[in-house]
């Protein structure tokens, strides 16, 4: 069988979002199980397909908010708005539908489409119904989308948030409808979703890597805690604003925390709290901490830092947001909700040095239960499929 996979980004090589780890995963997967896999979508401005030979490029754009330009996000703003698109969609109409249909054309005879996430194919939502497909549903965007909105203070954002919750949720109620399988990323946004049977779904445990670490190397402790992540994306930004303002409070004076990635401009930075920007090998900067913080307090889908600390084996704390989609508690990881909780768990298990664990049972439990449920996507795909072309 073969499936373009319709994304906004293609695989390039070296993954730095969840987003770009969870496709990796579930590209794959959908190999190793069997599906010739065609993928189709952007490129990261100077970036290329890491495998050009199945990858079809429509250009390159850059589509990330936090950095553009005042004139571009109006450019993005007033296309959503004369479109009708949510904001997200718009920003991906770099393209035109004639473009897409000759890379269609181009990738030859194919079965059906992995739509993956809502934000490409709600920009060309007409382009994909004349063959069966599979959506990948990484959040429930609309729930993201609303719990943005109660988040910020600015009315002006809470206005094109609640837009976007607005137009999102039909967005990902026609999606589903057509589609012949659902994937989310969790278990419950099976429910919020509308699909929650088993005929009609499933959710996918995913991995980070395609082989789990071996443990037992050693590993140079530098701080007490460490976080990476795009902080600019707001449900991230939601987690560590709540770590900064309410969990640092009550850790010890002399706790040290380093966070990576791109931090808002306007985030101030608490005592023993250190922002180390963009580094270069993200999986050996929280190898460097005693624990790791896994913030989690909104969005949906799945927390990849956290499939990525249980692979390693690491010593962590969790909310319960950031457990979400996850079976299997390892045992250096504690739960807490409640910030003096939170922080006084952190600073015993730094203290203590808590010992690292073996993740590869984990690692390959979440492997097989990946490879089931994406068989049970390609049955479903293949029988409507067949469907189709016997009543044609």
């Amino acid at each position: 069988m073969h499936l373009i996979f319709v994304t906004s980004l293609v695989p390039d090589g070296d993954p730095t979002t969840g987003y770009e780890i969870a496709n990796a995963a579930i590209i794959a997967a959908l190999r190793r199980n069997g599906a010739r896999v065609t993928v189709l979508g952007y490129t990261w401005p100077g970036k290329t397909p890491s495998d050009p030979e199945n990858t079809i490029s429509l250009g390159e754009v850059g589509v990330r908010t936090e950095g553009a330009g005042a004139f571009q996000k109006m450019r993005w703003l007033a296309g959503a708005v004369l479109s009708g698109l949510t904001f997200a969609s718009a920003k991906l109409r770099a393209a035109s539908e004639a473009d897409i249909r000759a890379a269609l054309r181009r990738a030859g005879p194919y079965d059906g489409y992995v739509l993956n996430a809502a934000q490409f194919a709600g920009a060309f939502e007409g382009l994909f119904g004349d063959r069966p497909s599979i959506f990948v549903a990484h959040n429930v965007e609309h729930r993201s989308a609303e719990e943005n909105a109660l988040a910020v203070d600015d009315i002006v954002q809470r206005t094109l948030f609640r837009r976007e919750a607005r137009l999102v949720r039909g967005v990902e109620e026609r999606l589903c409808a057509r589609a012949a399988f659902v994937f989310t990323l969790a278990e419950e946004d099976r429910d919020a979703l509308g699909v929650p049977g088993d005929a009609r779904s499933a959710a996918l445990p995913l991995v980070t890597r395609p082989s789990a670490p071996v443990p037992g190397s050693s590993r140079e402790i530098v701080c007490d805690a460490a976080l990476i992540g795009t902080w600019t994306w707001q449900p991230n930004r939601i987690g560590l604003e709540w770590y900064l303002r309410e969990v640092t409070p009550w850790l010890p004076r002399n706790f040290r925390t380093r966070i990576a990635g791109s931090i808002p401009a306007n985030l101030a930075c608490p005592p023993g709290v250190e922002f180390a920007g963009r580094v270069p090998d993200a999986v050996g900067f929280v190898r460097g901490a005693a624990v790791v913080p896994l913030i989690a307090r909104a969005g949906t889908g799945v927390q990849l830092k956290t499939i990525e600390a249980f692979e390693q084996g690491l010593a962590c704390v969790a909310t319960s947001r950031s457990l979400r989609g996850i079976a299997y508690l390892p045992s250096n990881c504690r739960m807490a909700d409640d910030p003096a909780a939170f922080a006084a768990n952190l600073a015993a298990m730094a203290a203590d040095r808590i010992a690292d664990v073996d993740g590869r049972a984990f690692h390959a439990a979440q492997l097989r239960a990946l490879d089931d449920r994406i068989t049970r996507g390609l049955r479903a795909i293949g029988a409507m499929a067949v469907s189709g072309a016997a009543a044609a």
